[in-house]
């Protein structure tokens, strides 16, 4: 698959269902920092995920037939409700897999859009491969929350908005990763356009095993504490794409502490009076950390979801 290409091809599709969201300026992050800061406000997406995005291309991709049969997704919460939003557009059903302690936030999210929603494993990567056998067993279409061109073109769609609004293409643009598809999608259509944009992936110090599987140059497993970025957590299926895409796309990793995530969220929240989950404060947090790199220069920063839990608001707040 030409990704470029099928991002623009999915930039069409999606722009009925999907919201442009705004790629604001930030006053206050810019003269902290003396960078010329913008946020990429996906906190403001339909179910207030990026994660939309991917899940409805894919839906869109389907034949009749396959909507029909159904469709199985796994989640810790954001892919999920994505999928469950699209189902509820086309008129289709489908059940979301998710794992146990998924953030009640987010299954409420799903389960309010009509898909059924069961429990099945207690990290999410038990729960992706359940999900795909009980799929492949029944002849249901799975949607990875990652590991799927068309989920992945579906994301990179970001990328194409941030390029049209923006007068000059961005030095660098900081990016949440979990499973890797919304790096994998931004990063592939902005270096084919601006091959000197630095891509800059971000994760927990709790929990990064993109980076630590780009280093070794093969999937592995990490032991994951617990992190404030449920939204990223969990490592990667066997054999998926994203790993060679962000090999090739990355430019640089940060890792951030519990700490920084929680103080850029507060951040954030005082000075842009929105709200913002864990995993986009990963990417926020990773900037701070990077700030002095990019000064007089202009960065992005993906906020990716605004699904917070009132518990996880205030633990942050404390």
């Amino acid at each position: 698959m030409n990704l470029p290409e099928a991002i623009l091809q999915a930039h069409t599709r999606l722009r009925p269902h999907v919201r442009q969201t705004p790629l604001e300026y930030s006053l206050a992050l810019s003269q902290a920092s003396g960078a010329e800061v913008w946020l990429k406000l996906e906190n403001l997406q339909h179910t207030g995920s990026f994660k939309v995005r991917g899940a409805l291309n894919k839906l869109l991709s389907l034949t009749t037939e396959q909507l029909q049969k159904g469709v199985v997704a796994a989640s810790s919460g954001n892919h999920g409700a994505g999928v469950a939003f699209g189902l509820a557009k086309l008129g289709a059903k489908g059940v979301v897999f998710v794992p146990e302690g998924a953030s009640a936030t987010k299954l409420e999210a799903i389960r309010r859009y009509g898909a059924e929603v069961q429990v099945f494993g207690k990290t999410g990567d038990d729960t992706e491969l359940y999900a795909r056998r009980y799929a492949d067993e029944r002849g249901l279409t799975y949607i990875s929350p990652y590991n799927d061109p068309d989920v992945i073109a579906g994301q990179g769609t970001i990328g194409v908005e941030i390029v049209r609004q923006m007068t000059d293409v961005p030095n660098a643009v900081f990016v949440t990763v979990g499973g890797g598809g919304m790096i994998s999608g931004i990063g592939s259509y902005l270096k084919s356009v601006s091959p000197n944009t630095k891509i800059i992936g971000c994760q927990p110090e709790n929990d990064a095993a993109m980076k630590a599987s780009v280093q070794a140059g093969k999937i592995v497993e990490i032991k994951a504490k617990p992190t404030l970025s449920d939204g990223s957590a969990g490592g990667l299926e066997p054999g998926a794409i994203t790993l060679e895409l962000c090999q090739h796309l990355v430019d640089h990793w940060v890792l951030v502490s519990e700490a920084q995530i929680a103080a850029a969220m507060r951040l954030f929240i005082e000075t842009q009076h929105q709200l913002l989950e864990g995993a986009a404060g990963v990417a926020l947090a990773g900037f701070l950390r990077l700030s002095a790199l990019y000064r007089g220069k202009a960065v992005v920063v993906v906020v990716c979801g605004a699904n917070l839990s009132l518990d996880a608001l205030r633990k942050v707040l404390v």
